[in-house]
């Protein structure tokens, strides 16, 4: 079995490009990336010759609802706390959450990018918020795009949604005034490059987020490792080895942090990265990426229920739709 695998290149996903860990049963196995994750899930959807690929958990469920057949598997390659990806304008006068009310909201893409239904569900569970008590503008976050082509673009009726005019960028809208607030899953530029206009709705983002990781034990999952059902019947055990060889690449991942500690990180170029690994795993424990979904259902069922809560998707999915039945115990 020849097997290509798209992935966007993490320290979590290292091994397996490098050739260091590879999958049982595959004679040939072919990993491939691209620049950005939107390009990822969309070469998926639209080539067949991509058999396995990081899939956007939003992504995944609007596809499983237009009949595709696209099974999960417990692999997470991409986790964020999200408090710190809502961006806003200074121009607004937003300091605290509970303002984000009759605003004009960007949003990267498509309304309920897998960020923006975590962020949106925390600001809703936390904060009282109502996305529906707002307008949103969908677009390109630097470069001007139109919304994503490969994927359905569901939502509530009273929600009202628009697209950013041909040329402008959600960024620069931001920056300018001319929209109140961003939920994105980068960092807009003109952040980056020190505008004013711009500012973090959790300016001190990072407490905010621990606290509530100690409250509610979630590490959001934004993406999973997707393939087609009809490939796995063909090849009875390849999810098991899917899994195991993501597994190993992860663990090699982490066995270097673990390792480094000895020489205060010095692979790395961050200062104090010594002390960012001891505080991170004091507060997630020593294995603070867990794939299976043992660690992660409470995760998983709470994202779920934020997806069909801001309408995205006709009904609460459960994850024993979603996720390989083989690796149900993992």
């Amino acid at each position: 079995m020849n097997l290509t695998i798209s992935s966007y290149l993490y320290d979590t996903t290292q091994a397996l490009f490098d050739g260091s860990v590879d999958v049982k049963g595959a004679d040939a196995l072919t990993m491939t990336t691209a620049r950005t994750l939107p390009e990822i899930f969309e070469r998926f959807v639209r080539d067949d010759q991509v058999d396995v690929s990081e899939f956007g958990l939003t992504f995944l469920l609007r596809a499983r609802e237009a009949g595709e057949d696209y099974v999960a598997l417990p692999i997470f390659p991409n986790r964020v706390f999200r408090h710190s990806c809502v961006f806003v304008s200074t121009a607004g006068g937003i300091t605290h959450p509970e303002q984000l009310v009759d605003r004009t909201i960007g949003e990267f893409g498509i309304y309920g990018q897998d960020s923006g239904v975590w962020a949106k569900g925390i600001l809703m569970d936390e904060y009282g918020f109502r996305p529906e008590r707002n307008r949103w503008v969908i677009g390109g976050l630097d470069h001007a795009a139109p919304p994503f082509g490969f994927t359905t673009h569901p939502h509530p009726q009273d929600v009202e949604i628009t697209t950013a005019e041909a040329g402008q960028t959600l960024g620069t809208l931001l920056a300018e005034g001319r929209i109140d607030a961003l939920f994105t899953a980068n960092v807009p530029q003109t952040f980056l490059d020190g505008n004013p206009g711009v500012r973090r709705l959790f300016s001190d983002y990072q407490p905010v987020e621990r606290d509530w990781y100690s409250r509610t034990k979630i590490f959001p999952m934004m993406h999973v490792i997707a393939v087609r059902r009809s490939l796995l019947e063909q090849n009875p055990g390849l999810d098991r080895a899917l899994y195991d060889a993501f597994l190993a690449s992860k663990e090699a991942a982490a066995d270097r942090y673990r390792n480094a500690r000895l020489l205060y990180q010095i692979p790395t170029m961050l200062p104090w990265a010594n002390a960012l690994y001891e505080n991170a795993t004091d507060l997630l424990g020593q294995d603070w990426w867990p794939y299976g979904l043992r660690d992660n259902r409470h995760a998983l069922d709470t994202y779920l229920r934020y997806h069909h809560e801001q309408g995205l998707s006709q009904r609460r999915w459960t994850v024993e739709e979603l996720f390989a039945p083989e690796l149900l115990d993992t």
